[in-house]
């Protein structure tokens, strides 16, 4: 289905164009990363702009983690994961850098951090990791929104169900 090139959503006080969106649904976006810690690393982002996760109602985190669950199946099997990261960091103090509550979905591969828990060090761009794909936060470079529409085109398509009447 063609998507309404006009339509903008917010993340944080970022906005975001709906081609790089492959989810949504009544509480939550799916979001392409425009600096990825890995291939495959995105977010399910709460469509309602609040900070923290303590803000949400039952039915925000209900849907944030059934979606993320959804997302989860697809971007293990897309990039062949052998496992995923799913992190939420709330607030500042546990390295939350946009202030809009939002789950990480970052496809893992047995021996990608000589340590597991690295990983969260180069989340919230503090660590300096060596990783066999790996450039720090500071040295990554933003995706073009050509890589990203790439890219969430096809996780639309595995999504299978993009609903442009939810888009409000």
């Amino acid at each position: 289905m063609a998507l309404p090139v006009a339509r903008t959503f917010w993340f944080g006080p970022l906005t975001i164009p709906l081609a790089q969106l492959f989810l949504l649904t009544k509480h939550t976006l799916g979001i392409v990363n425009i600096k990825p810690i890995r291939p495959g690393h995105v977010l399910v982002v709460t469509r309602r702009q609040v900070a923290r996760f303590n803000e949400l109602s039952q039915d925000e985190i209900a849907d944030l983690f059934a979606q993320g669950q959804r997302v989860s199946k697809i971007i293990e099997r897309l990039y062949s994961a052998d496992g995923l990261t799913l992190c939420i960091q709330d607030g500042s103090a546990a390295g939350q850098t946009v202030p809009h509550v939002h789950l990480h979905v970052i496809p893992r591969h047995i021996g990608d951090f000589a340590n597991n828990d690295d990983i969260y060090s180069v989340l919230d761009g503090t660590g300096k990791v060596p990783l066999q794909t790996h450039i720090d936060n500071e040295q990554r470079r933003p995706r073009s929104l050509a890589d990203m529409t790439a890219e969430a085109e096809i996780l639309r398509r595995e999504i299978g169900d993009w609903d442009s009447e939810t888009v409000t």
